[in-house]
């Protein structure tokens, strides 16, 4: 499936709004900014933003993040958009929304305002034991459309390459479709490897037998620190590590976002839009930060 370019209006969104929520940033702090349980938005995430909600919820509702962690419920990516649209959720913490979500967005008259929050990278991993440990972006795109198929094709063994994919709509996929393949067309994978969740994928890369043949992605976050695996490492792309310092100044080439979506109706002055602010402040950055993540660019 070919991934098309989000539409004009959500980039402009996208980038306009950072400007625009500079305005009102520095009124925000969390001294100004309280929720009671009551009043706290209805949140809706992805699963690598998660220790993110938590975070948040424990700052804004003034709660120990044991006790905040009650009023974070993630349904993953996909269901979150759909939550977001059906007015399940007043919030959501994601990546970006795949064809098909905008489609559906459209489809009922909603439209997204989608704000960079913490930045991210897009990760290709591989079992340690493999003795690559670089590709070129466009050696990944000929992996991912089966025209490399031997890891001997880019500096390693004479082993077959068992490239993982996630299933459409969900944030990883979506990733790989807008970040790596652009208007290259991924293979269609085999159903047993199209793994569902993000950290069993990253378990089934690992758990060869005694080849190290397989590749997978993630988000460098949930690979870093929500799933740890030993028998994986990190690929360095055009000889750039995936880390901290690469992720902030933006040197790492699979560069992306987790982005804070609500729907465009919004009032000005609502509870969603005022948490936006909040999280765009320093403050707010700062609290990112002690999650884990890298602060937004």
């Amino acid at each position: 499936m070919k991934r098309k370019s989000l539409p004009l209006g959500i980039t402009f969104i996208l980038f306009s709004l950072v400007l625009l929520s500079g305005c009102s940033v520095l009124k925000t702090s969390s001294e100004t900014l309280r929720f009671t349980a009551e009043q706290y938005p209805i949140v809706d995430g992805s699963t690598v933003t998660i220790p993110l909600s938590e975070a948040l919820a424990s700052e804004l509702m003034d709660l120990p993040i044991e006790e905040a962690r009650q009023y974070v419920v993630h349904n993953k990516t996909h269901e979150a958009y759909l939550n977001l649209i059906d007015k399940k959720a007043d919030i959501i913490f994601v990546t970006s929304p795949s064809e098909e979500e905008l489609t559906l967005a459209k489809s009922r008259n909603v439209e997204f305002e989608i704000v960079p929050i913490v930045s991210e990278a897009f990760v290709f991993l591989t079992g340690t034991d493999n003795t690559v440990d670089d590709l070129s972006l466009d050696e990944i795109r000929k992996i991912y459309s089966g025209e490399i198929t031997s890891w001997s094709q880019v500096g390693g063994e004479d082993i077959s390459i068992i490239p993982y994919q996630r299933p459409v709509n969900s944030g990883s996929q979506t990733g790989l479709l807008d970040l790596v393949m652009k208007d290259t067309e991924p293979m269609e994978a085999p159903t047993e490897q199209v793994i569902a969740g993000m950290g069993e994928l990253i378990d089934t890369v690992s758990a060869y037998t005694d080849e190290p043949d397989g590749i997978g992605y993630s988000y460098y976050y949930y690979t870093s620190e929500m799933w740890g695996n030993d028998r994986v490492k990190l690929l360095s792309v055009d000889g750039i590590r995936p880390e901290h310092s690469s992720i902030s100044s933006g040197e790492y080439p699979l560069h992306t976002a987790y982005y804070a979506v609500i729907r465009s109706d919004e009032p000005d002055d609502s509870p969603v839009r005022r948490m936006i602010s909040y999280i765009l402040s320093d403050e707010g950055q700062k609290l990112m930060e002690e999650a884990g993540y890298v602060k937004v660019r």
